[in-house]
């Protein structure tokens, strides 16, 4: 699993953690059923706290995108779209909108942006 750690990242390492397996995931990469590295060895590959995999780890739990059972590790979770409301879904995506729209981006520069990084994001899922 590749993941890395950007320090110039105003995002927590946790987030950025959490952030990097929701890609993997989003991509395809990683599938339902796929077992995670463990908190300590993962932890030890990027140089960071164990209780910063840890709280990454609860955060996909809690997104239920990891499924996770004590003494036999994380899972990636099977999941469909239809467990998740639509708000549930857009709500991100309408946070990002409006950051783009209050950083002063006209709409074709949004629409531009948001296709790309679909295309970025479901490689390997088409």
């Amino acid at each position: 699993m590749l993941l890395t750690i950007d320090t110039r990242d105003p995002r927590p390492i946790y987030q950025q953690v959490a952030d990097g397996i929701k890609e993997l995931i989003a991509q395809g990469e990683l599938k339902a059923g796929t077992p995670l590295p463990p908190v300590r060895q993962l932890a030890a590959d990027l140089g960071v706290n164990l209780n910063t995999i840890a709280t990454a780890y609860r955060e996909l739990q809690k997104d239920g995108l990891l499924s996770v059972k004590h003494g036999s590790g994380s899972v990636v979770a099977s999941r469909t779209a239809a467990e998740r409301s639509e708000g549930e879904l857009l709500r991100p995506l309408r946070t990002a909108l409006t950051q783009l729209v209050l950083a002063g981006l006209p709409s074709n520069e949004i629409l531009d942006i948001v296709a790309r990084e679909l295309r970025t994001v479901t490689k390997g899922n088409e």
